[in-house]
């Protein structure tokens, strides 16, 4: 096993409107409390402090959200290694490579969405624990995460040859499928979802940028090289930054690498991508209902109820969503919290202010 620490690299850029209108662009759900006390954010460092393993954390946001970021991994004790701003949205090799040029060289960078939920932590410590060997050894490692669903909304990878115990070369990564191929890639047994989470050294990160990426690794560079700083916040240039290609790292480099491994782990995750899975997440109450806030709820059953900073009553329903902030309401049913984008589609053609306004309003 490495003796290097491992730096864990939050990846905190989404906007998070899936979650509207409790999820809003200026305050998204990663910087929200959805699951418990603490937020997303907060519960994703909260993961990576077991001692002797971890080192400070390297969070990528953008401008707007770097001064929640400071705050709330203060609140809890952390001090960051460094929050980098993106100029812009460049998707995921990008804002990695920003990282890993700021981290050491030699370390073992641990990329993590910053909205995820992880119910089973120490799994998922093992399973960082089964892939150091490969880490150490130059390899680009992703977790596997173990399905118990045939779902359409993830994309899957599959299990190649058994390098050591419970690691696996990556065969191949698969787009979304339909659900009959989602169901048969379950029937298979040798296919996981993948949850966007890696965990490699920042050299042979930026290596294999380099090597199927170069302008984006280029303009990483040469951004992070033009940088201000203020205190924890580096800035890259914006203007340099601003060239670089958008790509995701399966596109860029997972996809074409040799030299790519899959750790599989079941660990409780979920990307709290609805209101429908923060839904299934919660224990309910003796009729199903899943209940946030100041609420009444009579002859009321398998509801999701939320209400922040209103009264929320219902009477006779069952198998809603209903979410009530101070400036707006939502309200559809079980099943169809997709369709909540269809609803921000509407508001972003009509320029509405409140997808814009941060909740809870300053």
């Amino acid at each position: 096993m490495s003796t290097t620490l491992i730096t864990p690299v939050i990846l905190s850029g989404g906007s998070g409107t899936r979650l509207w209108p409790l999820s809003r662009s200026k305050r998204p759900k990663q910087l929200l409390a959805l699951t418990g006390v603490e937020t997303m954010l907060q519960m994703t460092a909260g993961r990576c402090v077991e001692g002797g393993l971890f080192g400070k954390p390297l969070v990528v946001t953008n401008t707007d959200h770097a001064g929640d970021i400071e705050r709330q991994l203060s609140a809890i004790g952390h001090q960051p290694l460094a929050i980098i701003t993106e100029p812009a949205g460049r998707n995921t090799a990008p804002a990695i490579a920003l990282a890993a040029i700021e981290a050491r060289a030699d370390a073992a960078l641990l990329v993590m969405p910053s909205d995820h939920v992880i119910r089973d932590v120490a799994a998922f410590h093992a399973a960082i624990e089964r892939a150091l060997p490969l880490v150490d050894d130059g390899w680009l490692v992703t977790f596997g995460i173990a399905p118990d669903a045939p779902e359409t909304g993830y994309g899957y990878i599959q299990r190649g040859e058994e390098i050591s115990a419970g690691t696996h070369r990556v065969a191949a990564f698969v787009e979304k499928p339909d659900r009959a191929r989602a169901q048969a890639y379950m029937d298979e047994g040798n296919y996981s979802w993948n949850g966007g989470i890696f965990l490699f050294r920042a050299d042979a990160y930026l290596a294999a940028l380099s090597r199927h990426a170069p302008e984006i690794a280029r303009v990483a560079h040469e951004s992070m090289a033009r940088a201000s700083r203020d205190g924890a916040i580096i800035a890259p240039d914006r203007e340099t930054f601003l060239s670089s290609p958008a790509e995701s790292i399966d596109y860029a480099i997972m996809e074409k690498d040799d030299r790519v491994a899959v750790v599989p782990v079941e660990m409780g995750w979920s990307d709290v991508g609805s209101w429908d899975a923060l839904h299934g997440l919660a224990p309910g109450d003796q009729d199903g209902n899943v209940i946030s806030g100041d609420v009444v709820a009579l002859d009321t059953a398998h509801c999701l109820i939320r209400g922040e900073g209103v009264v929320v009553t219902t009477v006779g329903v069952r198998d809603l969503i209903v979410v009530a902030t101070r400036d707006a309401v939502m309200i559809l049913p079980r099943g169809k919290s997709q369709e909540v984008k269809r609803v921000v589609e509407q508001l972003k053609n009509r320029a509405h202010i409140v997808l814009d306004t941060p909740f809870p309003l300053d």
